[in-house]
C-alpha cells in the first residue's frame, strides 16, 4: 500500500484543480505520526473516511473524523498524524478557484480548517466515493465551469502574471499590467485567498526552492545556487525564510518526513 498517491484531472479541469491526492492508512494497523506538508498556494477540500486524522497548523490542532473539510491557505508547515483504518482524499484547488464563487470572503481565513456539509460542495460526492468516480465527478463539474467562464477573472490573471514572471514581480508592476489600482488588487486578492499578493509570491518562491533542493531527477544544487536562482538576496536570506516556514535549516531538512508533490 502506498501511503501517499497522486491522481490527475483532465486538461480542461486543470484550470481549477491542480490534482487529487490521497493519504491512505485504511489497511494499516498502526498510527502514522509526524508527517509534514508544506504550503504551496492551493486550497484543499479533504474527505476523511474511517477513523481520524490529526492536523496541527500554526494556529491550532484539528481532530478530523469522518466527513468533509475545507482547508484554507497555509503559510507554515502542517503536521499530520493518521490513525489506523483511515483514508484522506484531498482535492487540491488552485489559488484562484474559490474566486469563481464570490459569496465566499476568505480575507480572515488563513492556516485554518473547517468541517463542512457535503451539501455545501458545488458537486455531489459521497465520503466512500472511490478515486476513479471522484475524478469523473470533478472533471464533469469543472469542465462545465470552464465552459461557462471562458474569461479569466482578476484573481486568476494576477496568479498568471506572477507565474509568468517566475515570482519575480511586485504589486506595483502587476497593477500596471492590469491597469488597476494596487489597493483594489490587494483587497480583491485578500478576500478571495486570505493572502496578500506579496505573501502568495513568497510561498510560490519558497516551494520552488524546496523542490529544487529535493528533486532527485536533477543534480543537487548548493544552497547558494538555490538562493540566487530564486532571487533571494543571498544564502543567509534564503535560510532565514526557510526557517520561517519549516522551523529548521535547509541542511537539517529531512524530505522523507514530508508529503512532497510528484507533479511538477
Amino acid at each position: 500500500m502506498n501511503l501517499y498517491s497522486e491522481h490527475y484531472v483532465s486538461k480542461t479541469s486543470e484550470r481549477f484543480v491542480n490534482k487529487i491526492w490521497c493519504l491512505d492508512n485504511s489497511i494499516g494497523e498502526s498510527l502514522i505520526e509526524n508527517k509534514l506538508v508544506l504550503p504551496n498556494g492551493c486550497f484543499n477540500v479533504a474527505i476523511v473516511s474511517g477513523n481520524e486524522i490529526e492536523v496541527h497548523t500554526s494556529k491550532k490542532k484539528y481532530q478530523m473524523n469522518k466527513g468533509f473539510y475545507f482547508c484554507s491557505q497555509m503559510t507554515n508547515k502542517v503536521l499530520v498524524n493518521i490513525q489506523p483504518k483511515t483514508k484522506v482524499t484531498i482535492i487540491q484547488l488552485h489559488t484562484w478557484t474559490l474566486s469563481m464563487f464570490p459569496e465566499y470572503d476568505l480575507s480572515n481565513f488563513l492556516d485554518s480548517i473547517i468541517k463542512i456539509d457535503s451539501a455545501e460542495l458545488p458537486f455531489e460526492v459521497q465520503i466512500e466515493t472511490d478515486i476513479s468516480a471522484l475524478t469523473n465527478i470533478i472533471n464533469t463539474y469543472f469542465e462545465e465551469l470552464n465552459t461557462s467562464n471562458p474569461t479569466k477573472n482578476t484573481i486568476e490573471k494576477i496568479c498568471e502574471i506572477v507565474k509568468l514572471h517566475n515570482e519575480e514581480i511586485n504589486v506595483s508592476e502587476i497593477s500596471k499590467s492590469l491597469n488597476t489600482s494596487q489597493r483594489m488588487l490587494q483587497i480583491k486578492f485578500k478576500i478571495a485567498t486570505g493572502l496578500t499578493i506579496k505573501k502568495y509570491i513568497q510561498i510560490l518562491k519558497f516551494r520552488k526552492s524546496v523542490d529544487q533542493m529535493v528533486n532527485s531527477n536533477v543534480e543537487k544544487m548548493s544552497l547558494t545556487d538555490v538562493a540566487l536562482y530564486n532571487q533571494y538576496f543571498d544564502q543567509s536570506h534564503f535560510i532565514k525564510k526557510f526557517k520561517d516556514v519549516t522551523k529548521t535549516t535547509p541542511k537539517m531538512f529531512n524530505s522523507d518526513l514530508y508529503f512532497l508533490s510528484k507533479k511538477r
